[in-house]
């Protein structure tokens, strides 16, 4: 394991795609700055591998069993399906694992590499980026109590990610996010949900309605068909209504004073002060740091299969209804 005193932690990536490549990226100007040591790239692709290792000054691999016994700490930026395997494997072995969303295909994968990560004590983190964003960081030690959120997440059509549907694409941030705001010891009661394919033979459309047994309601709609980018979350608290945009870093609360002569003039905006760190350098460096000291990882796996389970339940409810669609 790891000493908590070294700081040259040997990072690698697994998977330098259209995500993977800025992780690579990332780690590389991490090490650049004296925080861990960036050992290489490892793609199926060796056209790829090649070129994003030249960029980043780092030794590149087309199997990632190579790099089993050459680091400390890697991201697995892989399609879904192959995340509990490789996971696994470096778990297993000690290895420090961050694993981009969706944590996995399956529940059962999930706990699969829950379990290797308990037998060695490896650290294993999950990659989910909006809670570095820092709107949601500058909002997050003002929430109270969300009562009620609307929450739109619309995309142009991706040439990215087509081995998930959308609600495991782009909605599992927000079905993150929600259960992370609402409490995560605060349950799920009801699941209501609807979503076809459009373009692909996925899911690419979606809407859900989440209720929790505090009375919380969240209704987030997903899309990757869109003609623009949003992503945008709103939501009501006991004595506030909270916007939040992703997109352009801006979170604000709205609140009354109860002290004035009239409701109308005691409305109050609160744009909050953000400060703009790119959010995956942000979890990087959490998830070194996480390495470094031997605390709990800021996202940890239980959290990231609570998404999973959530997701998972709109897909099936979904499932239901299109075969009412019969679509």
């Amino acid at each position: 394991m790891q000493n908590k005193n070294d700081s040259k932690l040997r990072t690698a990536v697994i998977g330098v795609g259209s995500l993977g490549q800025h992780h690579a990226r990332n780690f590389s100007e991490l090490s650049e700055e004296g925080k861990g040591e960036f050992v290489g790239v490892c793609d199926l692709n060796p056209e790829n591998a090649r070129k994003i290792a030249e960029q980043n000054n780092c030794e590149h691999f087309t199997d990632w069993r190579e790099l089993l016994d050459k680091v400390d700490a890697v991201s697995i930026v892989t399609p879904t399906e192959t995340h509990s395997e490789i996971a696994c494997e470096f778990l297993e072995k000690g290895v420090h694992v961050l694993v981009e969303k969706p944590f996995a295909k399956t529940l059962e994968e999930a706990d699969l590499m829950i379990a290797s990560a308990q037998k060695t004590g490896a650290k294993l983190m999950v990659g989910h980026l909006e809670r570095y964003n820092p709107a949601m960081v500058a909002l997050r030690p003002h929430v109270t109590k969300p009562l009620y959120f609307e929450i739109h997440r619309v995309s142009p059509f991706p040439n990215r990610s087509l081995d998930v549907d959308v609600v495991l694409d782009v909605m599992i941030h927000d079905l993150d996010a929600v259960q992370w705001l609402v409490g995560e010891t605060v349950e799920v009661s009801a699941i209501h949900a609807v979503g076809i394919p459009v373009i692909s033979d996925k899911v690419d459309a979606a809407n859900a309605r989440i209720e929790f047994e505090n009375g919380a309601v969240a209704n987030i709609t997903a899309s990757r068909i869109g003609t623009e980018k949003i992503r945008k979350t709103r939501f009501y608290q006991t004595n506030s209504y909270v916007v939040l945009d992703y997109g352009t870093k801006f979170a604000s609360l709205t609140s009354l004073n109860p002290e004035a002569a009239h409701p109308l003039l005691g409305i109050s905006i609160n744009r909050l002060e953000v400060e703009d760190i790119e959010p995956l350098r942000a979890e990087l460096l959490a998830f070194l740091d996480c390495v470094i000291n031997d605390t709990a990882p800021p996202i940890n796996a239980h959290d990231g299969r609570r998404a999973l389970s959530l997701a998972l339940g709109v897909l099936e409810k979904i499932e239901i209804h299109r075969n009412r669609l019969n679509v």
